[in-house]
């Protein structure tokens, strides 16, 4: 088994440090997913998820970067980071709920409360799955990782160990985010469908760029 050494290079791009960019790319995606779970998407009469699905694959395959070019504890910095700026989300999105405004917006103002009084429910969803999900995803990626000689079989240990994360990230996000205000039948629904949804574009997409993004920085940087 091949150790991956933390913060190995400089690793320069132009001015910018490929894990500056990594990183900025991954808070973007789970705060971009955070907001847009709050629309709901129908394909067909059974499978419901929310937008956020869309996004959050790539979050997931940049983690996977992360851990292997850079360690668990430059990954886990990263974790952190991302949970402080979806929290300064939720702070500052929720003082501009309360803030005064003319009358001529209060449609704007109605609709605007209306998406913002409802992201802290799905930040604090979506962290929690995050949590299980990438706990359980590592863990498995590091077993499989060490039954695969000399590291090889990416695809094996991301799209094996994400279906199961995915399974409990898809379960925890939806009960905790939906709960209450949709039918039992439809959250069942929207976990089979984000599970779906998530595994599928994990496979379709991510695997292939988490081999470009890993095969790049190993050739120009390791």
């Amino acid at each position: 088994m091949n150790k991956v050494p933390e913060n190995p290079v400089e690793n320069r791009i132009g001015s910018f440090q490929p894990l500056t960019v990594v990183t900025a790319i991954l808070v973007t995606l789970y705060l971009t997913a955070n907001l847009m779970a709050v629309k709901i998407i129908s394909v067909g009469p059974f499978a419901l998820f929310d937008a956020g699905t869309i996004t959050f694959p790539f979050a997931y395959m940049l983690g996977d970067v992360l851990a292997e070019i850079w360690g668990y504890r430059t990954s886990k910095r990263v974790i952190i980071l991302t949970f402080i700026s979806n929290l300064m989300l939720v702070i500052f999105t929720g003082i501009g709920v309360v803030l005064p405004y003319p009358d001529y917006m209060e449609g704007i103002q109605s609709a605007y409360s209306t998406i913002y009084t409802y992201v802290p429910r799905i930040v604090a969803a979506s962290l929690l799955a995050f949590l299980a999900g990438e706990l359980l995803n590592a863990k498995v990626l590091v077993a499989m990782r060490d039954r695969t000689a000399g590291g090889r079989h990416l695809w094996m240990r991301t799209i094996g160990s994400s279906a199961v994360g995915y399974a409990a990230d898809s379960a925890i996000f939806v009960v905790v985010a939906f709960a209450g205000t949709a039918p039992a039948g439809d959250l069942l629904s929207m976990i089979l469908a984000q599970y779906a949804v998530k595994l599928a574009l994990e496979a379709v997409f991510g695997t292939p760029l988490a081999y470009a993004a890993i095969g790049y920085l190993r050739r120009r940087y390791l």
